[in-house]
């Protein structure tokens, strides 16, 4: 399977000098826009050299800058599809379930392969913070797992919040949000311009986002302290948010470790309630 060049920054960031460290994250920050431009112009935005935006090419494994431009308009065209442009010829799908299974399974395993055991400790330690609130919020299709991973987290801690209902909701409680505050955003393709206007605004008043999105990089990632691509392409019009719900489960769990003995107190107090 192929990575994602967000994923392969993800794999080899740890390796890279300063200067190849700040065109990775100027390309993450204007993903994939600014590596359509020329050399001097992504070196110019990323205040490096042109030759160190070449070795930076070359360290994800691209034999030059043209090769490294097509697979970001490769990458800028799966963006774009929609439900219509992937519907798919039932002569080739066959009907069955398992190439919808092994594309699901695969999708998790290449989404844990590019998540690193300390992306994930930092992100729960981020939720499982107790100087403010946290705020969590989905898009059309993903905002169900939005409402499940808060549902569990306000179980374990106080302060969680689900945003629902229309946008103007949401940005009523943007008045409550500050430095102290997280704010959990998930955003897959067709990316949400609502969210990235919502996203924009926390992140100027100074909320830590956490982004789920896909492998191509919702725009919101340019406002994240933390960034989940996961894998949700499948042979289905429809993309799949499997990878990402695990993800979620997984930091769950994570957070109800680190909060354990207020956790467990806070869960007995709501079990005497019931």
């Amino acid at each position: 399977m192929i990575s994602s060049i967000a994923e392969l920054i993800s794999d080899r960031i740890g390796a890279m000098p300063a200067s190849e460290r700040r065109a990775a994250q100027t390309l993450i920050a204007n993903y994939p826009l600014i590596g359509l431009k020329t050399v001097a112009e992504f070196s110019t935005a990323a205040g490096v050299s042109s030759p160190t935006i070449l070795r930076f090419v070359a360290r994800l494994g691209f034999q030059n800058y043209p090769e490294f431009q097509s697979a970001l308009q490769d990458e800028l065209a799966a963006q774009l599809q929609s439900p219509a442009t992937r519907t798919l010829n039932p002569a080739s799908s066959g009907g069955a379930v398992s190439p919808m299974l092994e594309a699901t399974l695969d999708n998790m395993r290449e989404t844990f392969r590019h998540l690193s055991e300390r992306q994930l400790a930092d992100i729960a330690a981020t939720l499982a913070h107790r100087r403010g609130k946290t705020f969590l919020i989905g898009g059309r299709f993903t905002d169900p797992l939005a409402r499940y991973m808060a549902a569990h987290l306000a179980i374990v801690q106080p302060d969680v919040y689900h945003l629902a209902g229309q946008e103007g909701i949401w940005r009523d409680r943007l008045i409550d949000m500050g430095k102290r505050d997280v704010l959990v955003i998930f955003d897959i393709r067709r990316y949400q311009d609502s969210l990235v206007r919502f996203a924009e605004t926390a992140h100027q008043r100074g909320v830590h986002i956490v982004l789920f999105t896909d492998q191509w990089l919702s725009p919101i990632a340019r406002f994240a302290r933390h960034v989940i691509a996961g894998r949700t392409a499948v042979p289905s019009a429809w993309d799949s948010s499997a990878a990402l719900f695990v993800v979620a489960e997984t930091l769950i769990g994570a957070v109800t470790r680190q909060l354990e003995t207020d956790g467990a107190k806070r869960i007995r107090e709501l079990e005497s309630l019931r």
